[in-house]
């Protein structure tokens, strides 16, 4: 698609961003608006602009990439179900697997292989029915789907208050000197490189703690928990204090290993129609580290983050 291009009149001085968009294409909703905003795809007289609330002046120009976004139909590809009910399916997804389609996405997603077998609820967004959270393309692991909007709008309300504990193993390169610790750093897109992600003063506030569980040939095992749910945020925060992910060919240092070495492990919520204590966990991949990870306990609800 054509780039769509406004010159900014005396009319709209000062208006926001996407709200100007969204007036002049009441087609599109404002979320999508916001999220081409903040992905790079809107430029404001040349320059990407990633604020939504940016006000405009008299005589800019904006320019928006609009993402157009693909059909969802079901494609059936195997998928790995850890367990399913009425009201949820938890995945294991492999490596490579996208969640769920979007600008220029060509393969099969997983959420096109669930509806072959179920429905899933609306959402805000129609490419991705039933998704309550994420996992990058190259990350491997457990991935709750929620089938019904009552369990939808229960797990998002958890996400959103942090009420849900999620624990992924990493290999990161070099050797930690402490044995656990706490990174915050706030998260938000690249001003250089809009579709990357960075640490930077003007980002969302984001915290990842992780514990050392063995110090390998020049790498170290770790269980890393996100206490908040930024956009690449492990990969971003272990870059951040100079242990990349081994594999992380956006934000590491160049490595021949064959995939991204970050497993999304267990995850620990209150399920939404029995309101009992639901646990998950996806096999830890045959190409880690051997270690005793069974021996490893679970975390508790009482240790996410309710901040």
């Amino acid at each position: 698609m054509d780039p769509i291009v406004h010159i900014i009149d005396e009319q709209h001085t000062a208006e926001r961003l996407d709200r100007f968009i969204a007036s002049m294409h009441p087609d599109v909703s404002r979320s999508d608006i916001q999220r081409d905003i903040r992905s790079g795809c809107v430029h404001v007289s040349g320059v990407p602009e990633l604020h939504p609330s940016r006000r405009l002046k008299t005589g800019e120009t904006v320019t928006w990439n609009r993402t157009v976004k693909p059909p969802v139909l079901p494609r059936s590809i195997p998928l790995d179900i850890v367990y399913e009910d009425n009201e949820i399916v938890v995945v294991n997804k492999p490596v490579g697997l996208v969640v769920h389609p979007g600008a220029g996405t060509v393969e099969p997603t997983l959420v096109e292989g669930l509806l072959v077998d179920r429905t899933l609820p609306k959402s805000d967004d129609p490419v991705r029915p039933g998704i309550v959270h994420r996992l990058d393309k190259d990350t491997s692991g457990i991935l709750v789907v929620a089938k019904t909007a009552q369990a939808m709008a229960s797990l998002k309300e958890q996400f959103a208050g942090r009420m849900i504990r999620k624990d992924y193993l990493a290999v990161a390169h070099g050797l930690f000197e402490e044995d656990e610790g706490l990174i915050e750093a706030p998260v938000g897109r690249d001003p250089h490189a809009p579709r990357r992600m960075a640490v930077q003063p003007k980002g969302r506030k984001a915290a990842t703690e992780f514990q050392v569980l063995a110090r390998l040939d020049g790498k170290t095992l770790l269980q890393v928990s996100p206490k908040t749910g930024r956009t690449h945020q492990i990969r971003v925060h272990l870059n951040y204090i100079r242990h990349a992910v081994v594999g992380d060919r956006i934000y590491g240092p160049h490595s021949d290993a064959p995939r991204l070495f970050l497993h999304a492990w267990r995850i620990v919520f209150t399920h939404p129609a029995s309101g009992t204590l639901a646990r998950f966990e996806a096999p830890v991949p045959e190409d880690y580290p051997g270690y005793a990870y069974d021996a490893l306990p679970w975390r508790t609800l009482d240790q996410a983050d309710h901040a």
